[in-house]
This record gives structure tokens, sequence and C-alpha cells, in this order.
């Protein structure tokens, strides 16, 4: 497992979705993920600290595991198929750890809620993580590929590269709302 921290989540000015751009702890290795503008606002403004009067569908997730003894430990981004990324959360309960099955956004969306590390499956992050040289342009290693990626699944994946090649990677200190 690959712990990962969210750099920033963008819009992309082309067609306004939202794309979550998490890194890899302590290098520079990214994964995006694109994401709903829903879980995208639940994600920004818990990491603004935005309060607000009521619970959110993710505080009350958070706030009920909570009360029914559970306690989040941690969320792993463990599968990629057909383009779609599948995560976990992994909540202890009674001493045994339950992994809940959920869509990434929304995993990360409780992650930042629970405070907990946010993971990624090594072969997630093989298949469609990008690796960046100094200008935040896609490394291509000799094989071709570019972030671990063959050419069929640069093809297939060719949304986010084009999102990727529109990035402003001067600024991804500073996490953006959506």
């Amino acid at each position: 497992m690959i712990e990962l921290t969210i750099e920033s989540i963008r819009v992309s000015l082309r067609n306004y979705q939202r794309v979550l751009i998490l890194r890899q702890k302590d290098a520079d290795r990214y994964l995006p993920i694109w994401i709903g503008p829903s879980e995208a606002d639940a994600i920004a403004m818990r990491l603004q600290e935005v309060s607000v009067a009521r619970p959110l569908t993710h505080d009350l997730i958070t706030n009920l595991v909570d009360q029914l003894g559970g306690v989040v430990r941690s969320v792993i981004v463990n599968d990629l198929a057909n383009d779609t990324f599948f995560a976990r959360i992994h909540v202890e309960h009674n001493g045994q750890v339950l992994e809940v099955d959920s869509r990434p956004s929304d995993a990360i969306a409780i992650a930042v809620r629970a405070r907990v590390p946010i993971y990624v499956d090594e072969s997630v992050f093989s298949r469609a993580g990008v690796l960046l040289n100094a200008e935040g342009q896609p490394l291509e290693t000799a094989e071709g590929r570019t972030g671990g990626v063959t050419p069929e699944e640069r093809e297939r994946l060719s949304a986010f590269s084009d999102f990727i090649d529109q990035l402003d990677l001067d600024d991804l200190d500073t996490p953006r709302a959506p």
C-alpha cells in the first residue's frame, strides 16, 4: 500500500468536471480521479474547515460509525476496472476490521472527516499513477509507458491526460475549492 495526500481539487475548464489530485506521500507520483461536484464540495469544505449548520452526508456517515462504536481507520483505493476506481473504507468495530465498499470520492470525503490515511494499491498506482518531471509534464519510460500506463490504457484514460496536460502545477501547495 502506498500512502497518498490530497494535493488539490481542480475543475476542468473544458467540461467543468472535477478531478481530485492525490500525491504519493514524499514522492512526485500523482493519481488523478474524476469525482462528482457534490463529493468535490464535501472534500473541499472539510479541507478548508468550512462549518455547516447541519451534517452533510459524509458527516452523517462518520457520526453513525462513531455512535455505533466504530472507528474509521483508513481508506484505500484498491482497484481500477473499466476506467472506474474502487475503494474500501476500513472501519474497526469490537476489535474487528470491516471493509466497506465505496466510491473513492465518498471514501476520501469520509477520510478527511475522520482524519485517517488514504492509501492506494500499488497495482492501481502503477496503471493510473502519473510521474511528472520538473516542468510538470508526464515522464515516459524506456518501454514507451507514461506513468506506468500502456499505450492502450493511456488512450482509454486520455480524458485524464488531457486534463493533466492543462494543469498549472506551480501552485500545487494551495488546495483549491471546486
